[in-house]
């Protein structure tokens, strides 16, 4: 697939270096020479310095050629300038990454498809949907539902509460009783796991498992979880997301969302109805306390400071607060959420590119996630017509190692399947693979 992104920031960069991976031939403009330097000499791709909005550098691009044109600057009226640009010489399909969330109403969406922009993303949005999904099961790092919650992925840390230490899978497997879950992934002093029966769990292992709707609660309780509700959330920080996060959440939670200055302010009770608000230092703990932050459920650090976010969240994980999120820019910082205390570690332009990654993928695919500070991907395949796939069990259709078939919607029903399994017509497939492994099973569901 040709590929063009516009824009080497945080976005783009992971959207090139995901790409990258997978042999797409991907081009990358942008008009910082630095930025381009160095990601032609760590990636495999084309890079062209200088304007996407000029019609030479799309000409030398060869955008009339393209596949997928991807506008990921930081300003949204260029973005939606490219990607009418891109569409009217020729680009099969463009994206355009916005902050505008009045955007994706369907109206406006109607509106900016006839101009020629396919689909629009908001970081920002993406965002406060998936803090709204983790404060909805406190207790887990990671949630993912699929196909109205009839199979769900979670990811929790094995601490010195978890029965499971020291136990393989297998064994896990033999005792759960009534209900099942299956074990996808181990993330591991930054490494990730695809785990097998014989895996041995260990202290500090952060565990992703796939179960049934029906058993989530009891998988929650059986790996020592408390099944606590969440009532009361802070949120601190006065940007963008943190307003639109606190909108979302407000009518479920009783917010309060802390800001720093009178502008904030203004922001907040224009967009928010029933949030409280508070002006204090977000660095200042004892404010903090003072405002009520040790009888807080949750805390969700939305600075612009990944540190501030760090370590107040941190903070707030010692004073008691049940479940912590903090947002960070740094991607790298991913990978040790857990390792440091935190709860869960919010990138939104990671969630973004992820996001954004499924209009690469082959075949029918529903849906796409990513684990943080997992390097896999979750991919819901289709079985959309008869194959191979269909005359031959799990275990003999050689998918690579470096994969799992984490469950399998069928209809009304879903299933953790084991390698007798039988794969029919429209079966949804939710694959974890490490990168390695994602074309392969591209062409196995093709």
């Amino acid at each position: 697939m040709k590929i063009i992104i516009a824009g080497a920031g945080s976005v783009g960069f992971h959207l090139a270096e995901l790409m990258s991976k997978e042999n797409q031939d991907i081009t990358l403009i942008d008009l910082d020479e630095e930025v381009l330097a160095y990601a032609s000499t760590h990636l495999d791709l084309l890079t062209i310095k200088g304007d996407a909005a000029s019609t030479q550098i799309l000409e030398q691009a060869k955008v009339s050629s393209s596949n997928l044109f991807i506008a990921v600057t930081t300003s949204e009226k260029t973005n939606i300038l490219l990607a009418i640009l891109a569409k009217q010489y020729g680009a099969q399909k463009t994206i355009a990454r916005i902050n505008n969330s009045e955007y994706l109403a369907l109206d406006q969406k109607e509106r900016f498809n006839k101009l020629g922009v396919d689909v629009l993303i908001s970081p920002n949005q993406l965002a406060a949907q998936e803090m709204l999904r983790l404060l909805e099961r406190a207790s887990l790092t990671d949630l993912f539902e699929f196909q109205n919650g009839k199979l769900s992925i979670v990811g929790f840390t094995l601490d010195i509460t978890c029965p499971l230490i020291n136990k393989s899978l297998s064994y896990i497997d033999e005792i759960t009783g009534n209900f099942k879950f299956k074990g996808i992934a181990l993330l591991r002093e930054q490494k990730t796991i695809i785990p097998r029966g014989n895996t041995i769990l260990k202290k500090g292992d952060h565990l992703y498992v796939a179960t049934q709707k029906d058993n989530l609660d009891e998988v929650i309780k059986f790996v020592g979880k408390q099944l606590k509700p969440i009532k009361n959330v802070m949120i601190l920080g006065g940007t963008l997301l943190a307003i639109k996060t606190a909108k979302l959440i407000e009518e479920q939670y009783r917010v309060s969302i802390v800001i720093k200055d009178k502008q904030q302010e203004e922001k907040c009770l224009h967009h928010l109805q029933n949030s409280l608000i508070i002006k204090a230092d977000a660095g200042n703990i004892e404010a903090l306390k003072e405002e009520g932050l040790e009888q807080m459920d949750a805390f969700i650090a939305l600075t612009p400071n990944s540190e501030t976010n760090i370590i107040t969240s941190l903070t707030a994980e010692q004073l008691g607060v049940y479940k912590t999120i903090a947002l960070v820019d740094n991607i790298n910082y991913t990978h040790i959420s857990q390792n440091i205390g935190i709860d869960t570690i919010i990138n939104k332009k990671l969630i973004a590119a992820n996001n954004i990654s499924r209009f690469v993928r082959e075949g029918k695919i529903e849906t796409i996630a990513s684990l943080h500070g997992v390097d896999a991907e979750i991919i819901e395949f289709v079985v959309h017509k008869s194959n191979r796939l269909l005359d031959h069990p799990i275990r003999d259709l050689n998918f690579p190692k470096e994969s799992i078939i984490a469950g399998v919607i069928r209809g009304k029903e879903s299933h953790l399947p084991d390698g007798g399994f039988y794969f029919k017509l429209d079966d949804k497939v939710i694959v974890l693979a490490l990168p390695e492994a994602i074309p392969q099973m591209e062409k196995i569901f093709k």
